[in-house]
């Protein structure tokens, strides 16, 4: 789908923000998730931290078909897990290799004008280092909000604030607190194999 091909994505309003619900999604996931994505970690456009002050992780395109295959572009939830290991070398610590909530932009990125579609993670957890090359896993377990454009970057930071939150709350229901000991992670202290 090229850029002429899709519909302009909507505005984002006060009014949409102030009627934001702080969890989203069924007690259980229901298809279709759980969604489980995979691969090396690669350097996005830079602005996620720089610019927006939540720094993200990209995968590889050929990694999102699965999610992009069955769903819209938006703003989703779930669970995370970056390979402590690269190159031979462990890099990240014990604690930065967990398995760690994360919330995910699906899409355009209207406000940037991106011409492809791209996942950005954002694991959330201060991470001492990039980890730019280093194997990662995801699975995504719900949808927050559809894709909007914005009028100034304070609004999509403001929104990105409240999507983390509403991750947050989300994720602390039991049946997908179970997802954090999903087999599809490596759960042995040592790193995600893809």
């Amino acid at each position: 789908m090229g850029l002429e091909d899709r519909a302009a994505a909507p505005v984002r309003t006060e009014s949409f923000r102030a009627s934001r619900p702080q969890i989203v999604g069924p007690e259980v996931p229901q298809t279709p998730f759980p969604i489980h994505l995979s691969g090396a970690v690669q350097r996005g456009f830079g602005r996620g931290g720089k610019d927006l002050g939540c720094p993200t992780a990209n995968l590889p395109d050929d990694s999102i078909l699965p999610m992009s295959s069955v769903t819209e572009s938006g703003v989703y939830y779930g669970y995370a897990q970056v390979s402590r290991e690269k190159d031979g070398k462990t890099v990240l610590s014990e604690e930065e290799g967990q398995v760690l909530p994360m919330v995910m932009s699906l899409g355009w990125n209207p406000f940037y004008k991106n011409e492809r579609m791209t996942a950005e993670i954002h694991i959330m957890h201060d991470f001492k280092s990039d980890f730019y090359g280093h194997s990662m896993k995801a699975i995504v377990l719900g949808y927050i909000r559809p894709e909007l454009d914005y009028t100034s970057r304070e609004g999509l930071i403001d929104d990105i604030e409240t999507d983390k939150r509403v991750a947050i709350n989300s994720l602390a229901r039991p049946a997908y607190k179970g997802y954090r000991s999903d087999p599809f992670f490596d759960l042995t202290g040592n790193h995600p194999k893809l």
